[in-house]
This record gives structure tokens, C-alpha cells and sequence, in this order.
């Protein structure tokens, strides 16, 4: 009779400990008290190949939530858009090039993920993608770009500041 008890109550208690465990300072409420309240930023990408946010500000370390609208009415396959944050230890100049004839990866190039902060998906006309990351915990100015070709050159880029 007491074995058949502590197989019942033993999963019971396994499993309260996991959901007290999960409820702690870890995960995401650590760096969101580490960095601040989240930044939350909506942008805007067109037919023109134009973002209508270039500079967003945040703390070191700071959680950044980005929603990249495509607001624009041209296909996909000839002016999609995406949000590629770099870690400024490359150009954004290198890093197009680099990604140009990356259709397949959503014109990031795997050899460049490395200096990639974060980067949403590519978008077609009326699709959005939300992304969540922390800024570098390093002051300073990391570029972000479309990396579709083209738009960059064309001017969808702008700037990170973490101060």
C-alpha cells in the first residue's frame, strides 16, 4: 500500500517543483530586470524601400522587441523586406555583398550569421515578424539593414544605439 502511494504522489511533486522552479528569477525575467523594460519598436517597410524607423535606442543589454511590417502592395519574390541587426564587427557593405544570392536564407548569408544580432524573417506584402533580443551589452552604434538586394544601397537602413 505505501508503494503504491509514493508512485502516485511522486509525479504530483516532480512536477510542482518544475513549475515552482520555472517561476524564479531565471530566463526572461532576469534580463528584463537586467536591462530594463523592454524597447518595443514597430517599423514600417514599402514599395519604396524604405524603413520609417532608423534609429532606436536602448540600454546595455537591454531587451529589444522589433515588429518588421511589409506595407507595401509588389510581390515578394521582387521587393521583399527584412530587419538584419549586424554586430558592427563587419560592414554592412560586406555583409550585402556577402548575402546578395542568399535567396533561400532570407538573403543572410550563413557564413555572416556570426555577426548577426538578430534578423526577422523575409517579408511579403501585409506579412509582419516580431523578433525579441538583447542589445549588446557593449555602448556603441550597431547598424541595421534590409538585406534584400538593392535596398540597402537605396537607403532601408539605420542604427541600434545602445547607450
Amino acid at each position: 500500500m505505501k508503494k503504491t502511494k509514493l508512485l502516485t504522489t511522486l509525479p504530483i511533486a516532480i512536477a510542482a517543483s518544475m513549475m515552482l522552479a520555472s517561476c524564479g528569477d531565471g530566463g526572461g525575467s532576469a534580463s528584463t530586470s537586467a536591462g530594463g523594460p523592454p524597447v518595443e519598436v514597430t517599423i514600417q517597410a514599402n514599395d519604396q524601400m524604405k524603413f520609417d524607423v532608423h534609429l532606436i535606442e536602448a540600454k546595455p543589454g537591454q531587451p529589444v522587441q522589433v515588429t518588421l511590417k511589409n506595407v507595401g502592395t509588389m510581390p515578394k519574390v521582387s521587393m521583399g523586406h527584412n530587419f538584419v541587426v549586424l554586430d558592427g564587427k563587419v560592414t554592412p557593405e560586406a555583409f550585402i555583398e556577402a548575402s546578395m544570392m542568399q535567396m533561400a536564407n532570407d538573403y543572410v548569408a550563413p557564413e555572416m550569421t556570426t555577426h548577426v544580432i538578430a534578423h526577422t524573417k523575409l517579408l511579403g506584402p501585409g506579412e509582419f515578424d516580431t523578433i525579441t533580443f538583447n542589445a549588446p551589452k557593449e555602448a556603441g552604434d550597431y547598424p541595421f539593414v534590409c538585406s534584400f538586394p538593392g535596398h540597402y544601397a537605396i537607403g532601408m537602413k539605420g542604427v541600434l544605439s545602445v547607450k
